[in-house]
C-alpha cells in the first residue's frame, strides 16, 4: 500500500491528459532516477503499444513498463526469503542478510540502518528503519552492492616501499591517438592517459623549428605537438585523480641546443612539481618511495655520471657543456637492437677527449649523440640504461638506473631465464615497450611481464580490446592511484618464484561463481531491434597454471534480463597475480561472437557475496545500466 501510494505520488502529475508517449515516459523515468537503456525501453514500450493507433500508454501501462524494467525476479527471491511477510525487511532482517549472504564481518547492524537510510525511497518506511522491495532494488544495483570491494577503490597499500616494488601504470607513446606511422599525434593522449591514473607517460622529443623541441614518432608520417605543450598539460593533469608521482620517460633525439630548451620548459612550466633533487641523503643507496615522492614529477633520461655529481653541477653555470655517447649506446626504445651490440661495453667521454683507439664493430654506428648537461641534471631516481644482460646489472647497475627492454627480448628472457628476471626486476625498475612492427597501435598481454615482477608494462592506451580491459583491471586497485604493491615472493632479492615453478609461494584459492542473470545488456549492433543472443566468459589470467576459460550456454534473443544460473569453479594457484574478466558476447554463429561489454578486476579484489557486476565497452567505458548479478564465493 505505501509503495503505490509512493509511486502514484511521484508519477500522476505525469498523466494529467491520461496518457503519455515515449519521449514523456522516458522523461518519467529519469525523474525517477530509474538506470535504464533506451533500446529496452524504447522496445518494452512497443510491445505494449503494439497493434494501437495511438502510440501512447495509460498509468498502468506504465507500471508495467517500470515494473518490467526495474522489478527483477532474481531480487525478489532474496528478499522474501529474509522478509517476514514479504513486504519489508525490518533492520534485523537486513542485517541477517548481510551477515550470511553477503558475508560482512561485523557491524552489520549498522551497515542494515546506513543501506537503509541511503536507498530506502519511501519515507514512512525508512522512519520505521525498514527497507521495501523498492529499496532493496536500488542497493541490490547500487555500488554498495557491488563486486569491487569498496575499501579497495582508496589507496590501502602501503605506500613507503621503494618504488621498484610497485607496479607503476605506464603508456608507449603516450602523444599516439591512432596507429604508430601516420596517425594524429595530440594532447589528449596525456590528458587521457592521466586521467587513468597512469603514472609514467613516454616523449619522444626531436628538434623542431624555432628552436622549439617536438614531440611525434620519428621518421614517420604521424603529426606532432610542440614539447611545451606536453609538458603545460602535463602540469595541469599530473594529479587529478593520483597524488603520487609522475615520471616523464623521454627518448630524446634533440640537439643539445634543444636539449637545453627542453630543461627550460620542465625547470619553467613545472616548478616545483619537478623533482630535481634527492631526497634526504645525496647518496642514493635505496630508491624513495611513492609516498616520499608525492606530487612530485621525475624525468626519465640518459644522465651524465653519477646523482652526486650531478647535484654538485647544480649550483655552477653548465649551459653549452655536453656529453657524447655511442649511438649503440643511445639506440631508440623502438629500434629492434641486435644482441650482439648489446653486449658491447658503453663509450661515453666529455666532448673534446680522445676517441677509443679500436672502433666498435659494423654493427655498432659511429654516429655520435650529444647529451646536453643541463638536461641530464634534472635526471634523479630515473636514469635509462640500456639492459646488457642480468649478470652485468646483478653486477654494475645502481638501484636508480632504469632498463627498458622490448617486448621480444624481454619474452625471450622471460622463457629462458625467469627467476633472474624475477631477481631483477626485485632490485631494479625494467619497463616493457612493444615491438617495432606493432604498427596499428596494437597490444601485447601485460600478464606474463607482471609475472616476473616488471614495474613499468607499458600499453598503447588508446587501443581497446583484452589487453588494455586486463590492465585497467590491474589498476583499479589501490584506489586507481596508479601504483600496486608487488606481492611480497616479487619483492624479496632472495626469492625463487617463477611463474612456472611458484613453489612454496603457492597459496592456493578456490573460487565459485554463480551466474544468476544479466541486466539491459547491450544490444547486438546487428539486431534491427533490442534483440542478443548473450552468453558469458569467465576468464582467469595469471600465471600460467592459473590461465582458465569458462563459458555460459546461450540465452536466445534476450538482452534485456538473461537468466542463467550457472556456477563455474576454478583453482587459483597465484591469487596475488590473478585477475577475473567478465566478458558478455552476443553469439553470432558457432564460430563467431560479437563484443558486447566486460569487467575485469583483481581477484583479491572480489566481494563475495550477491554482487552486481557493471559493464564496460571496449574503451573502458561505462554501458550503464548494462550489469552482470552474480554469487561470488572463495575460500
Amino acid at each position: 500500500m505505501e509503495e503505490n501510494r509512493w509511486f502514484l505520488s511521484i508519477i500522476q502529475d505525469e498523466f494529467r491528459d491520461g496518457k503519455i508517449d515515449l519521449q514523456s515516459t522516458m522523461k518519467l523515468l529519469t525523474k525517477m532516477q530509474i538506470p535504464f537503456d533506451f533500446a529496452h525501453v524504447k522496445h518494452v514500450f512497443k510491445k505494449t503499444v503494439d497493434k494501437r493507433k495511438e502510440q501512447k500508454i495509460t498509468i498502468e501501462d506504465f507500471r508495467a513498463i517500470y515494473e518490467t524494467i526495474v522489478h527483477r525476479f532474481e531480487f525478489y527471491e532474496l528478499f522474501c526469503t529474509y522478509s517476514q511477510n514479504g513486504k519489508v525487511l525490518a533492520d534485523a532482517d537486513l542485517s541477517e542478510f548481510l551477515r550470511r549472504e553477503q558475508h560482512e564481518a561485523k557491524d552489520c547492524e549498522t551497515i542494515a540502518l546506513e543501506m537503509i537510510f541511503r536507498h530506502e525511497p519511501i519515507e514512512e518506511v525508512r522512519k520505521r528503519r525498514q527497507m521495501s522491495f523498492e529499496g532493496f532494488i536500488k542497493y541490490m544495483s547500487s555500488d554498495d552492492c557491488s563486486i569491487f570491494k569498496k575499501d579497495q577503490r582508496t589507496v590501502y597499500q602501503d605506500m613507503n616501499h621503494p618504488l621498484c616494488d610497485y607496479f607503476i601504470s605506464s603508456s608507449h607513446n603516450t602523444y599516439l591517438v591512432s596507429d604508430q606511422l601516420l596517425g594524429p599525434s595530440d594532447l589528449w593522449g596525456y590528458t587521457s592517459a592521466l586521467l587513468k591514473g597512469c603514472r609514467c607517460l613516454e616523449i619522444d622529443c626531436w628538434d623542431g623549428l624555432n628552436d622549439e623541441p617536438i614531440v611525434y614518432h620519428g621518421h614517420t608520417l604521424t603529426s606532432k605537438l610542440l614539447f611545451r605543450a606536453v609538458i603545460q598539460v602535463v602540469d595541469k593533469y599530473a594529479f587529478a585523480v593520483s597524488d603520487y608521482p609522475v615520471v616523464l620517460s623521454l627518448e630524446n633525439h634533440c640537439s643539445p641546443k634543444q636539449q637545453e630548451i627542453m630543461a627550460d620548459h620542465l625547470q619553467f612550466i613545472l616548478g616545483d612539481k619537478l623533482l630535481t633533487s634527492t631526497i634526504g641523503d645525496s647518496v642514493v643507496t635505496e630508491l624513495p618511495s611513492p609516498e616520499a615522492l608525492k606530487f612530485k614529477i621525475l624525468v626519465k633520461n640518459k644522465k651524465v655520471g653519477t646523482i652526486e655529481e650531478g647535484m654538485l653541477r647544480r649550483n655552477t653555470d653548465c649551459r653549452g657543456e655536453t656529453v657524447e655517447v655511442s649511438e649503440f649506446e643511445n639506440l631508440t626504445d623502438d629500434d629492434e637492437i641486435d644482441e650482439e651490440v648489446l653486449q658491447k661495453p658503453k663509450t661515453v667521454k666529455r666532448k673534446g677527449a680522445s676517441r677509443p683507439s679500436s672502433p666498435p664493430p659494423k654493427k655498432a654506428k659511429k654516429k655520435k649523440n650529444q647529451i646536453a648537461i643541463t638536461l641530464s641534471d634534472l635526471v634523479i631516481y630515473t636514469q635509462s640504461m640500456k639492459f646488457v644482460s642480468f649478470e652485468h646489472s646483478l653486477d654494475n647497475q645502481k638501484c636508480y638506473e632504469n632498463n627498458s627492454i622490448g617486448e621480444s627480448q624481454a619474452q625471450r628472457l622471460l622463457k629462458y631465464s625467469a627467476k633472474e628476471f624475477v631477481s631483477h626486476t626485485s632490485r631494479f625498475i625494467t619497463r616493457i615497450y612493444p615491438k617495432g612492427t606493432r604498427a596499428r597501435s596494437s597490444n601485447y598481454n601485460p600478464q606474463e611481464f607482471w609475472n616476473v615482477g616488471c614495474q613499468m608494462v607499458a600499453l598503447n592506451f588508446q587501443t581497446g580490446g583484452l589487453h588494455m580491459d586486463l590492465y585497467n583491471g590491474k589498476f583499479l586497485d589501490n584506489g586507481g592511484c596508479g601504483y600496486i604493491l608487488k606481492p611480497e615472493f616479487l619483492r624479496n632479492q632472495n626469492s625463487t618464484f617463477t611463474p612456472r615453478n611458484v613453489g612454496r609461494y603457492s597459496q592456493p584459492v578456490s573460487l565459485s561463481i554463480k551466474l544468476i542473470s544479466g541486466h539491459q545488456l547491450p544490444p547486438s549492433n546487428l539486431s534491427k531491434t533490442n534483440k542478443a543472443d548473450p552468453l558469458v566468459m569467465i576468464e582467469i589470467y595469471g600465471v600460467p597454471e592459473d590461465q582458465a576459460k569458462k563459458r555460459s550456454s546461450v540465452r536466445k534473443s534476450n538482452a534485456l534480463c538473461p537468466r542463467w544460473n550457472e556456477t563455474f569453479s576454478f583453482t587459483i594457484q597465484v591469487p596475488e597475480l590473478a585477475l577475473v574478466r567478465f566478458c558478455v558476447e552476443d553469439e553470432i554463429s558457432v564460430v563467431a561472437n560479437e563484443f558486447l561489454g566486460q569487467y575485469t578486476l583483481p581477484l583479491l579484489s572480489l566481494n563475495r557475496g550477491y554482487r552486481n557486476i557493471p559493464l564496460l565497452d571496449k574503451d573502458g567505458c561505462s554501458l550503464g545500466p548494462a550489469s552482470l548479478f552474480v554469487h561470488v564465493w572463495y575460500y
